[in-house]
């Protein structure tokens, strides 16, 4: 039985202007991995990647051998602190409610056409299909600290405001003109409120599975993640929130941290609001505990 752990935080990227940098996913990453410890996972058992080291292949390299070395009764903790974007559908892939898939910036994202590269961002399909290889009795828990959905296309008016309370949205929108009409064209022959649905359950709920993952996500799909400043210091608003909720309840079950955190947003006065996908009895425990 082992417990291991590989938290990501990216606050700076290769080829995108300083604008579009973050500030306290590093932050995030090590406040995380400094959190476990008492869970016992260990300095060596736990693998911190951060900007230049996380680029995609470094990622995915590390992310495939915690999972391909699990055993039954080991607990696994994958996070991930960066933008969130999305790429259109591949020709032949599998099919999306609104013909686009979910991505998640790396270091080295960059720019193919009008659209990012797929080859510098991790799909949500690229996720579940490694999930689905989760040995049944590992348990696997997953903190997304970034948008994951570009539904309404993350409305100006909402990241002016997060802006000018000195928040940054944690969204990349395409990377052109160009490509942003190319999304916004996918989108409008699917209603909105089937994208909504969609909230990455598909990462938890994938029959294939024989061990269904825990997944916390800094916000719903219509919504923005903020990357924020607490005591003068710079973290997502969700991992903040989520390791004050842990470290002041250490048992609570997992329902119970996620009202202990969207209490928090609410006074805050964050608009985001964090959601919990997995099994109806894997919320009523605690973090870390198999149901």
């Amino acid at each position: 039985m082992a417990s291991r752990a590989l938290c990501v935080g990216i606050n700076e990227f290769e080829s995108l202007p300083q604008t579009s940098w973050l500030n306290g996913c590093v932050n995030d990453a090590n406040d995380i991995s400094k959190a476990l410890r008492p869970l016992g996972f260990t300095a060596r058992a736990t693998t911190v990647l951060t900007d230049a080291g996380a680029t995609k292949k470094a990622v995915m390299t590390a992310l495939t051998t915690l999972v391909d070395t699990a055993k039954a009764g080991d607990h696994l903790i994958f996070t991930f602190s960066s933008h969130g974007t999305q790429v259109p559908n591949e020709p032949g892939g599998d099919d999306e409610p609104d013909g686009l898939d979910e991505a998640f910036a790396c270091h080295d994202i960059r720019q193919k056409g009008d659209q990012w590269d797929r080859d510098t961002v991790i799909v949500d399909d690229e996720l579940r299909d490694l999930f689905t290889r989760v040995p049944s009795g590992v348990l696997l828990e997953v903190l997304l600290d970034t948008c994951h959905s570009g539904t309404g296309l993350k409305d100006l008016d909402e990241i002016l405001q997060a802006q000018l309370l000195g928040r940054k949205p944690r969204y990349l929108p395409p990377p052109t003109p160009r490509g942003l009409e190319q999304t916004r064209s996918i989108r409008a022959v699917t209603p909105v409120r089937t994208v909504d649905r969609k909230a990455l359950v598909e990462l938890t709920k994938s029959r294939a599975t024989a061990s269904k993952p825990v997944l916390f996500a800094a916000c719903k799909p219509n919504q923005t993640a903020s990357d924020a400043t607490f005591e003068g210091r710079s973290n997502g608003a969700f991992t903040y929130l989520f390791l004050k909720a842990m470290k002041a309840s250490p048992t609570a079950s997992r329902t119970d941290l996620l009202r202990t955190v969207t209490a928090g947003l609410k006074d805050g006065d964050f608009s985001q609001r964090s959601t919990l996908e997995g099994p109806v009895k894997a919320k009523k425990v605690a973090f870390g505990q198999l149901w």
